[in-house]
């Protein structure tokens, strides 16, 4: 059976090239592909995570969800477990976003390098490039970036005098009738 041969390249980290090559059997779902992805690149399965069917310029589409959290009402949507790899590919360079711990937003870009004759009986990782320093895991993505605000009306913010209000605001609708409104 065949195999398809990703590159899942960590975008959470400017500056810094990390991937893994990975070969995953094409029959397989997503949600074994999503387990081989977190083994790659020694992340937990202990978050929520989404894969996102992506165009040739990295806008997200159709959700995979890891879980339905969906409400009665909403569209369903496709789960990892009962969504087929090979269903999903419609370019010979397929690409999809795994997003990682909604909190964290860890984003890793997925793209299919190759179709391969053979698939192995279990994901493989074929070349990893680059390591995520395990603290900035544990951490979180909030860790690396210190927040700097560029705009001039969001800096001193915590110097701004908001005015005070008074809890009652009765006595400043006494002619609200003789407002068109």
């Amino acid at each position: 059976m065949p195999g398809l041969k990703f590159r899942v390249l960590f975008d959470s980290l400017p500056n810094q090239e990390i991937f893994r090559d990975i070969v995953i059997d094409e029959s397989a779902n997503f949600e074994s592909f999503y387990q081989s992805i977190l083994e790659a690149f020694s992340f937990s399965n202990d978050q929520m995570a989404s894969f996102f069917v992506s165009d040739h310029e990295w806008n997200k589409g159709e959700e995979i969800a890891l879980m339905d959290l969906s409400d009665d009402g909403d569209e369903a949507v496709q789960m990892m477990s009962s969504t087929v790899l090979r269903h999903l590919i419609s370019s010979p360079r397929q690409r999809f976003i795994l997003v990682y711990d909604f909190m964290n937003m860890w984003i890793f870009l997925v793209e299919l390098q190759d179709i391969v004759s053979e698939a192995p009986a279990a994901p493989k990782v074929l070349m990893s490039v680059g390591e995520i320093q395990k603290e900035l895991i544990e951490q979180g993505n909030e860790s690396m970036n210190d927040i700097t605000f560029e705009s001039e009306k969001l800096k001193g913010m915590d110097d701004f005098d908001f005015p005070d209000f008074d809890d009652d605001f009765s006595e400043d609708f006494d002619n609200i009738d003789d407002y068109d409104i």
